[in-house]
């Protein structure tokens, strides 16, 4: 009998998962089959994942590599799961882990609409599959066939509400920019393989390519990935795309799939090209800083609670790409020690990340499926409502907000503690951007903080601002299951943070074969990224403080103590009694920072008094990125249709004609 390995369990999850797919498509004959075959086996896929993940962390031996029979004759498909992969399989699992118990329930509001439940639950199953192949591919052309498969899937459920024409348009923008950034990636790979002699990532390794043709290569893999990632300038598709889809869907592309492409960008440029640069580095740590501002901007701006959400991944993702481009100029520089620190605080950040705004998508369908209200401004009072997923909500607000003990302050403190060793740091210039860059991951962590304030003082307290909102109702148990198990594992997270450091160092020995210094080396309570004269941090004391505050106020503030008095209205001073729309909203809210920061957005704002009593307030905030980048390639894409299609006329002869001559210049080309 064969003994289970890491990697054999991976590939049960990817087994499970198509299986999932397979089950979704009798959801067409019996609906209820989605709920109770289809999203159970997905969580059960979650959990084998999250299980091979953990298993390859914590394991100290070499890494399991595997040959699979399927690809092309001369290329078969190769897969490999090491400590880096094990990682990233672990954060697809727990995540999946959620949804899955969490979709059970959610997804039965849809049985009596007009989309097609098998192709919801078909291309999720395919969509996790080929998640999980993309982390455990070992060639390059397994990893695009994942890829491409992870894209395609995804845009059908982008697509699922396709009666509304701006999700149609929505699908089309993200299915366009994700091909122009996987045949970016398509071209990085090429480099490496031209070098290589060969489609495996093995050979890749080994390629002797000049700087000019690694630098090249690293352009690439960069806009590739970035765009799938979400950095600006290239980032507008993601707050139209991820809205759309179906919540539990948005919880997976936001908190996994761009993780994914965080992945591929570590797996492509640490791992295979492996010769890092300075000068990389600040083009990251550039780049990583205006996506972390202008997404916590765009958030704190937007009163779409979904979209709100969506641009808070642009910031996020922003604050990765910031900590990877500190961990490439120290490597570059010769600090192997803090360029070690700044790719664990990076991880350490993709995992937080995907804990809690997969928690918040969750917690934001919740809400739409009790409300059916995505507007913050015609939201209110909901924690009287639905105290859970106000509660749940509470913590990825905080986690979000990066404050203590919560798993955000921990990867945040991290970044921090890297750019602060600045001094170390030979060249001015360098010197002086660094601290440019902490500044500006200052002014984001405080912008988000408000932000988060602004989206949970709107939605859960004060008073209902629609009939919607008052006649909200708590969800059911497994969607406050779902919540609850990402809630719990962000508080985990953020207590014993050298739990997951442990493995996330053992990441980093295996890539760039260097380690940091024990972490808890004043015991465990301590965490110590460098030297305890430095800078040192106890989430377990904090908690325990917190909670010694909670007990004594509680104990001072007691019922039987408190005075009773008699409640009246208070004195108005003549005027009308305050109703729910005299209540601050989300729009004024953001008014001083949009009247501050307007400039970057192109922003329509007046007051239509028009001929009846009431006057109305409108509002326009439009992304500058979409003249500047997205028009010109849609129109490029249109342009290039129109011409392509002269060759439909509409003759079989004229078909066979092309396709002889195109079979000639392949014979050509391969002999």
């Amino acid at each position: 009998m064969t003994a289970w390995t890491p990697l054999s369990v991976a590939m049960l999850a990817v087994l499970l998962a198509l299986t999932s797919s397979g089950a979704a498509l009798f959801a067409t004959i019996a609906p209820r089959v989605l709920r109770s075959v289809a999203l159970p086996l997905f969580g059960v896929a979650g959990a084998c994942a999250l299980v091979a993940g953990v298993w390859a962390l914590a394991s100290a031996s070499a890494p399991v590599a595997a040959e699979l029979p399927f690809g092309l004759p001369w290329l078969p498909w190769h897969v490999r799961l090491d400590a880096l992969a094990g990682f990233f399989l672990g954060i697809i699992g727990v995540v999946s882990l959620a949804v899955g118990i969490y979709g059970s329930a959610y997804v039965r509001s849809f049985e009596s609409g007009s989309g097609s439940l098998a192709m919801l639950g078909g291309f999720t199953g395919v969509f996790l599959a080929a998640m999980l192949l993309v982390v455990l591919a070992d060639d390059a052309f397994l990893f695009m066939v994942a890829w491409e498969l992870m894209s395609l899937s995804s845009y059908f459920l982008v697509a699922f509400h396709h009666e509304h024409a701006a999700n149609r348009r929505a699908a089309f923008l993200y299915l366009l920019m994700a091909h122009v950034g996987g045949l970016a990636i398509l071209l990085g790979f090429g480099v490496l393989a031209s070098f290589g002699d060969g489609f495996t990532f093995e050979q890749m390794r080994t390629a002797a390519t000049s700087p000019l043709w690694t630098s090249l290569a690293f352009v690439l893999a960069f806009f590739g990935f970035g765009m799938k990632a979400g950095l600006v300038p290239v980032h507008v598709w993601l707050p139209e795309a991820h809205p759309v889809a179906p919540s539990h869907v948005s919880a997976l592309m936001s908190g996994v799939m761009l993780k994914v492409a965080v992945y591929g960008f570590i797996r492509f440029v640490f791992d295979l090209i492996g010769n890092l640069e300075w000068q990389w580095g600040v083009v990251l740590l550039g780049i990583g800083s205006l996506s972390a501002l202008f997404g916590a901007l765009a958030a704190m701006m937007e009163s779409d609670l979904k979209r709100l959400l969506a641009y808070s991944s642009v910031e996020n993702v922003g604050i990765i790409f910031l900590a990877l481009g500190l961990s490439m100029i120290f490597f570059g520089t010769g600090h192997l020690v803090l360029g070690c620190l700044g790719l664990v605080a990076a991880l350490y950040h993709a995992l937080n990340h995907a804990l809690f705004k997969s928690l918040l998508f969750l917690s934001a369908g919740a809400i739409h499926h009790s409300s059916h209200q995505q507007d913050l401004d015609q939201m209110g009072g909901l924690l009287r409502r639905m105290p859970w997923t106000g509660g749940f909500f509470l913590i990825g607000c905080l986690s979000i907000s990066a404050l203590p003990p919560f798993n955000g302050f921990v990867s945040e403190w991290l970044i921090f503690q890297t750019a602060l060793q600045a001094w170390e740091l030979e060249g001015g210039i360098l010197r002086s951007l660094l601290p440019i860059a902490t500044s500006m991951l200052a002014l984001t962590g405080a912008l988000v903080a408000a932000t988060f304030v602004k989206v949970y003082g709107v939605a859960f307290l004060g008073r209902a601002r629609s009939r919607q909102s008052r006649r909200a109702r708590p969800v059911p148990r497994a969607m406050r299951a779902g919540q609850a198990l990402l809630a719990g594992t962000c508080l985990l997270v953020g207590i014993f943070p050298f739990v997951a450091l442990e493995g996330i160092t053992r990441i980093t020995a295996q890539i760039v074969d260097v380690r940091l210094p024990e972490t808890t080396q004043q015991g465990w309570l301590w965490l110590i990224p460098l030297l305890p004269e430095t800078a040192s941090y106890s989430a377990l004391w904090v908690a325990c403080l917190l909670l010694l505050v909670g007990v004594a106020t509680a104990a001072i503030v007691q019922p039987s103590t408190v005075r009773r008095v008699k409640r009246r209205d208070p004195w108005d001073c003549g005027f009308a009694p305050p109703t729910p729309r005299m209540q601050y909203s989300a729009t004024a809210f953001a008014q001083p920072l949009r009247r501050v920061f307007g400039v970057i957005f192109r922003i329509d704002e007046h007051v239509d008094d028009g001929a009846t009593e009431q006057a109305h307030y409108r509002l326009s905030i439009v992304d500058r990125a979409w003249a500047a980048v997205y028009l010109p390639i849609a129109g490029l894409v249109d342009s290039a249709s129109r011409r392509i299609l002269v060759l439909q006329s509409g003759n079989v002869r004229a078909y066979l004609g092309w396709t002889l001559a195109t079979l000639i210049l392949l014979l050509w080309i391969v002999s």
